[in-house]
């Protein structure tokens, strides 16, 4: 009687998986890391760059040798380039930095709030003075404040009152924003966008008069004649 195989169905591509404890042979396809290192570099020549070899293009045997007489690793850091471009450096070090570079640049990349403020061709004082209040404190907040005129049917004939409206809102939040972008007319809006300050600044206090000495009383300042007084007869 045949023994039937205990598993007959198709295997996975990629070839068998390690055992564990078993180390990958450099070039498997299987590494995890996202750069090739040593002696997985599989290109003749490469080019060295970075302040602490002598830049150039050599032979991967001397390249892997400098590595290792500096005690670091030859790292590929521009595969598609020809020849590959590579640097000297510790692995750890350099994917610790690579990690610290990604994260600062998604925090600078951080969502930025946009607020929206609206107005009409013939706002009048207070309700300026409302949303002028408002958008102090959205730029304080680190937002930006996209302000708008509405024109509704015939107002649009007051397109440039919306103009001089969005160009004085500005100008009274020159200390909280700086202009992105000038007033435009889109269809029946005209917009301005403002983008707050990093630094708001300060206003200079004026200095305050000196007092006088307590007890003391200025001396009256007498008037200097170059000629002497007339002597009387």
């Amino acid at each position: 009687m045949e023994k039937k195989p205990l598993f007959s169905g198709p295997r996975r591509p990629g070839g068998s998986r390690p055992r564990p404890g078993q180390r990958q042979r450099p070039g498997d396809r299987n590494s995890k890391d996202p750069y090739a290192t040593n002696e997985r570099i599989r290109a003749r020549e490469v080019r060295l760059v970075g302040d602490n070899v002598e830049q150039g293009v050599y032979p991967i045997d001397k390249a892997l040798r400098i590595a290792r007489e500096k005690g670091l690793d030859l790292i590929e850091i521009s595969p598609t380039a020809q020849p590959p471009v590579c640097r000297v450096l510790d692995y750890q070090k350099f994917l610790y930095q690579q990690k610290k570079r990604q994260k600062e640049q998604k925090q600078k990349a951080a969502k930025v709030v946009v607020k929206e403020i609206r107005f009409g061709p013939q706002t009048d004082d207070h309700d300026y003075n409302f949303k002028l209040k408002h958008a102090k404190g959205f730029l304080s907040e680190g937002s930006k404040v996209k302000a708008y005129v509405f024109f509704r049917g015939r107002s649009i004939l007051f397109k440039e009152q919306g103009e001089i409206l969005l160009l004085r809102f500005a100008t009274d939040l020159e200390e909280y924003a700086k202009v992105e972008m000038m007033p435009v007319l889109e269809g029946k809006r005209m917009t301005i966008m403002l983008s707050p300050l990093k630094d708001k600044p300060k206003k200079e206090k004026a200095p305050r008069p000196e007092a006088p000495a307590h007890g003391k009383e200025a001396a009256p300042e007498t008037p200097e004649n170059d000629e002497a007084p007339a002597s009387k007869e």
